[in-house]
């Protein structure tokens, strides 16, 4: 059920692809001020996931999930009022702070709901609503803003009033379980501060190249649709269908190309690969976007994608100890958040001031760097643990 809620609320996540076609061609914001706003999003994600881990802990994952999902509907609809630069980063700065508590939240949720042995089986079948919902989410948003932006915010609003009422629902008896368990979440929270992940150097450098791939990766969030509308000429609905595409082919391919990499690869090859495609994929838009180089390109990106982030999350984990893996997976995600409101502000400035195709071959360029550090860092990071076997690394 809660995969399902989130199924429901990603799929209503038309705004966010089209934010910055919104602000360019709609509101006639130039570029580099379209991504000012945009990093507003990151700012507030960054936020939004401290927020919602802190109170989580306080008031239990039921009704920071709820109140999440049900405040997040009137922000949605204040979107359209607000038709200036200062006014859309407040409102969206707002709107990103209550829709990001819902995760860490949702997590804790995941963790408690689910049966011991069938947690990881529970958070990929999660990862899979998201996927699956982002794959419906931005087609069904291509067609909602040509025919009215107001009714793709709208629309938003609606899909996360679905999901908090499906959610109040289904869980509204076991609100007891969270109290039940919030002694036992404190209690772990006391032991992971004890290790701090911020002392460990090498995973904090780990942790920089995480950031560094992130600002690669989360082009297609911010310069990518902008690119698609003004360079390539797509229309709105194409650019759906297209951002669709990526979700729906990670949720056929991600288990099968997983499983390869575990199987074939080691851990410090598969994030070679991994981030090298995804600089190829961007890289080759420097020098054709017909739409068979579009597909191509997204096809590479989505591939690079699942032979990374995963596998993010798994080293991660092996560098940890039993006590403190929230707090290393934390920090993690600290440099995700970051990235989100870097990238927005530095790809559409670069965009602006010297072109689309600097962009692309500069982003490709830094990938492969970062690929190239990965193949380093990670057997570098790992090989002081023994719990780590040399042919995962």
């Amino acid at each position: 059920m809660l995969a399902l809620v989130m199924l429901i609320n990603r799929a209503g996540s038309m705004v966010l692809p089209f934010l910055g076609v919104y602000m360019t061609n709609h509101l006639h914001f130039s570029i580099e001020n379209s991504g000012i706003v945009l990093s507003f999003f990151g700012i507030g994600s960054v936020i939004g996931s401290w927020l919602g881990g802190m109170i989580t802990d306080k008031i239990g994952e039921y009704r920071v999930q709820s109140l999440s999902l049900l405040l997040s509907v009137p922000l949605f609809c204040l979107i359209p009022l607000f038709i200036t630069e200062a006014g859309l980063a407040g409102i969206i700065l707002a709107q990103s702070i209550v829709s990001e508590t819902f995760r860490p939240a949702n997590s804790v949720a995941i963790t408690k709901y689910a049966k011991p042995e069938n947690i990881t089986r529970a958070f990929s079948l999660n990862r899979m609503a998201v996927n699956l919902g982002f794959s419906i989410g931005p087609a069904l948003g291509g067609i909602l803003s040509a025919i009215s932006y107001e009714f793709l915010f709208f629309s938003n609003a609606l899909a996360a009033l679905l999901a908090g009422l499906m959610y109040i629902w289904f869980f509204k008896d076991r609100a007891k379980l969270a109290k039940q368990q919030a002694k036992k979440v404190k209690e772990a929270i006391v032991i992971k501060k004890e290790s701090s992940p911020y002392k460990d150097g090498k995973f904090l450098i780990y942790c920089v190249f995480c950031m560094l791939f992130s600002i690669c990766f989360f082009q297609l969030f911010s310069t990518l649709t902008i690119f698609y509308k003004d360079t390539a000429h797509m229309s709105q609905q194409n650019i759906g269908y297209i951002l669709g595409y990526s979700g729906f082919l990670i949720v056929l391919l991600e288990m099968g190309l997983v499983q390869i990499a575990e199987k074939y690869f080691t851990l410090a090859f598969t994030m070679l690969i991994g981030t090298f495609l995804c600089g190829v994929s961007y890289a080759m838009l420097a020098f054709d976007y017909s739409m068979i180089t579009l597909v191509l390109s997204m096809t590479l990106l989505c591939v690079g994608e699942i032979w990374t982030l995963p596998f993010m999350s798994t080293i991660t984990a092996l560098r940890s100890g039993e006590n403190n893996k929230g707090a290393y997976m934390g920090l993690n995600g600290m440099s995700f958040s970051i990235a989100f409101i870097i990238t927005p502000y530095i790809g559409t400035l670069i965009a602006e001031k010297l072109g689309f195709n600097t962009l692309w071959i500069g982003t490709g360029v830094l990938a492969v760097a970062i690929a190239i550090g990965f193949y380093f860092i990670i057997p570098w990071m790992l090989k002081d643990k023994n719990k780590v076997e040399d042919k995962l690394i």
